[in-house]
């Protein structure tokens, strides 16, 4: 994993050395900021391999940058990157005229040798985070990616849908997914679906699509597992699929839909048991989707072999 911050260093260095570290070196593009600006800068920066691809994050000071042709020559890379705007959002000039505005929360896909300039709309810093694939003839099944221009997805579609799941799932250190390498594959080609690159015919495509539901289908587990009343049938509403989908989408992990649904909650109690002292038992079992405390109690200790009472002494005493 790398991972630097500008913390430590003098303000009138920070710039510079974000420009070589994060710009130059790693990413292989030109970061401009105005003279006046740069004793102010501040950046926070991390990458960690996913098999042969790479996932990093950044939070950073406003700043211009680009991938210029000059850039692509001295770092050269047939790679698929995604990109996510977490906050900050701005304008990407891909050339001929043509810009498109990036919004927060939007993706963004391209080849990593096309150039392009973006520039920010507002002055209070961003959040990124991008993923880069390497391409390979496993990831593309014949289609053509080299001239992938930077462009966002449109944010209302299924595609779209699936590959922010799957990119907050690979991105979770707190919840890792359990094969992170097989879902960089699914990414990759669910951002192809989506630039219209390749055919939702092939079984590779459908196995990326499952697996996007899956991720989706767990996203809003996350999300509503205080609900007591979450069903199947809501998540498979909401994702406009059938109730048998949504159930096949489980049968590979070998934990259907309400055993996962219990583990995530049973999980989070355990969470907040440790780190919410001021919280009540029975409080923390009904915020985390339990409707009968003597049930709570029941599954609890079937999982882990201890009471609520004991994890939060454990904690207490820890």
């Amino acid at each position: 994993m790398i991972s630097f911050s500008t913390d430590d260093l003098r303000p009138q260095d920070r710039f510079d050395h974000w420009c070589e570290v994060r710009g130059k070196n790693l990413f292989g593009v030109t970061i401009e900021l105005e003279r006046e600006r740069r004793a102010l800068f501040q950046g926070r920066f991390s990458a960690i391999p996913v098999g042969n691809a790479v996932l990093a994050e950044m939070t950073a000071s406003s700043y211009r940058v680009g991938r210029t042709k000059a850039d692509i020559a001295r770092v050269s890379s047939n790679s698929l990157s995604i990109g996510y705007q977490i906050r900050g959002p701005g304008h990407m000039d891909i050339g001929r005229g043509r810009v498109h505005r990036v919004r927060e929360g939007d993706f963004t896909v391209s080849h990593s040798d096309q150039p392009f300039m973006g520039t920010p709309e507002r002055s209070d810093g961003f959040h990124f985070r991008t993923l880069k694939i390497p391409l390979t003839d496993n990831i593309l099944l014949g289609a053509r990616a080299h001239d992938l221009a930077p462009g966002p997805l449109p944010g209302n579609t299924r595609l779209t849908r699936l590959i922010a799941a799957m990119f907050v799932a690979l991105a979770d250190r707190q919840d890792p997914t359990p094969s992170p390498e097989e879902d960089v594959g699914h990414i990759a080609r669910l951002a192809l679906l989506a630039r219209h690159r390749l055919s939702p015919g092939f079984p590779e495509s459908r196995a990326a699509l499952r697996a996007g539901y899956l991720h989706a289908a767990r996203a809003i587990i996350k999300r509503d597992l205080h609900r007591p009343d979450l069903t199947p049938a809501l998540v498979a509403a909401e994702l406009a699929i059938s109730l048998r989908q949504v159930h096949v989408l489980f049968e590979p992990t070998g934990f259907s839909f309400a055993r996962t649904l219990t583990a995530m909650r049973l999980k989070e109690a355990r969470r907040r048991l440790a780190a919410l002292p001021a919280h009540s038992v029975a409080d923390i079992a009904y915020a985390c989707g339990f409707d009968s405390i003597a049930t709570f109690y029941r599954v609890f200790r079937s999982t882990f072999g201890m009471t609520p009472g004991d994890v939060r002494m454990a904690s207490l005493n820890a």
